[in-house]
């Protein structure tokens, strides 16, 4: 069923048969039931307000780099994120405050701000999807995270039925992680981002570099300011070698780029792991005041009960408990067309005519692997819908 802009939805539909297949990076997936494409943020606000007056089921789909859709398709409408544009707010001398409509590229917006000289999220360069994802999921690389730069979100709110504008303390953005991927439901308009604005405008300089493989491919050290411009090729190259750019005739790059997150565990249970398996320490929660002074009651301050002490955590690489579990780059299950990408074992990739049941049935593979080898469970990064692992 096809329905038009006139009719009980808002926005503009496409071909009610459109699959998945052609709307997400993996290539897998069946048809959703409907679909809207909004192309403003007056658009998705009617969108998702009608579809949750009649309690639709519903999804939003951005680029379609974070979803692997199930070759059933969904049963619901899915809301297509197309709301574009960039609009610079003032700011602090020194910083450039944009904001970002959700629908904008990710990439062709990180190419924007490199081009001007706004240093803080250049090593985010390749990274495909729209901008409203990037807080959902506080995306990151080679050493820089959303929540290193944002200043808030536009946000519609399904439980109150408004457009909020949420600053990004509140989204308790972690790994990979945010109140709105943990269950804050709603739609995310538009991002506002503060970016560092160079002194030097002839050669403006990135931020400082806190990736050891980005400095080394760089040949400067971890702290170190570089050309932004060079800073960005060098990315692209590194994320390229990777398959982990774009690119429509290289197959390792029908993904959802990396499949699994690395895990973070106590650093007691990560002493049973071989010695040369890497881990990374993770910073603790903050310890709150432990004292709420009368004046703060008086003022409506909650009584403040600090954080559970929690024990050490270290974060491991996926990637080395994967191929040390003995799956190497390329592996594919026999008549799968699914398989690992031939560069890099964190990525699970579609060889041409993989179904999704092919790509869930390569990760849970993994999956037992890694958890037999070593007892440690991966966690998929990307959405799975209508997919159980």
């Amino acid at each position: 069923m096809t329905e038009t802009s006139s009719g009980g939805h808002a926005g503009a539909d496409l071909a009610a048969d459109t699959p998945f297949s052609e709307l997400t990076t993996m290539r897998v997936g069946g048809p959703a039931e409907h679909l809207i494409e909004a192309r403003s943020s007056d658009e998705l606000v009617r969108a998702a307000l009608q579809l949750w007056e009649y309690d639709d089921p519903w999804l939003l789909l951005g680029g379609g780099s974070n979803t692997v859709m199930a070759d059933e398709g969904f049963e619901g409408t899915a809301v297509l994120v197309r709301n574009t544009g960039i609009e610079r707010i003032d700011a602090e001398p020194g910083t450039v405050r944009l904001r970002v409509q959700a629908g904008h590229n990710w990439d062709e917006l990180v190419e924007t701000c490199v081009e001007h000289g706004w240093a803080g999220i250049e090593a985010l360069s390749g990274i495909p999807g729209l901008a409203g994802a990037a807080p959902v999921q506080n995306i990151g690389a080679y050493g820089q995270e959303l929540s290193d730069v944002l200043h808030s979100i536009t946000f519609l709110d399904r439980e109150i039925g408004e457009v909020l504008r949420i600053p990004a303390a509140e989204l308790e953005l972690d790994y990979r992680s945010s109140s709105i991927k943990s269950g804050r439901e709603g739609v995310v308009l538009s991002i506002d981002l503060l970016l560092t604005e160079s002194e030097d405008t002839a050669n403006p300089l990135s931020a400082p570099i806190a990736y050891g493989q980005l400095a080394d491919a760089l040949g400067v050290t971890v702290g170190d300011r570089v050309s932004i411009r060079e800073l960005r090729r060098s990315v692209l190259r590194l994320r390229a070698s990777k398959g982990m750019v774009l690119d429509a005739a290289d197959h390792d790059t029908w993904s959802a780029g990396s499949f699994f997150t690395n895990p973070i565990i106590t650093e007691r249970s990560a002493r049973g792991l071989p010695t040369n398996a890497p881990r990374f320490p993770v910073k603790g929660l903050e310890p709150a005041p432990a004292v709420t002074t009368f004046e703060e009651l008086e003022a409506g301050v909650p009584l403040r009960v600090p954080p559970t002490p929690q024990p050490p955590q270290v974060k491991l690489s996926a990637a080395w408990l994967i191929e040390n579990a003995g799956i190497p780059k390329g592996f594919r299950i026999p008549g799968s067309g699914a398989s690992i990408s031939e560069k890099h074992t964190l990525a699970i990739t579609n060889r041409g005519a993989a179904t999704a049941e092919d790509v869930a049935q390569l990760a849970r593979f993994v999956i037992q692997l890694v958890q037999s080898e070593f007892g440690v469970i991966l966690v998929p990064e990307p959405n799975l819908i209508g997919i159980e692992l």
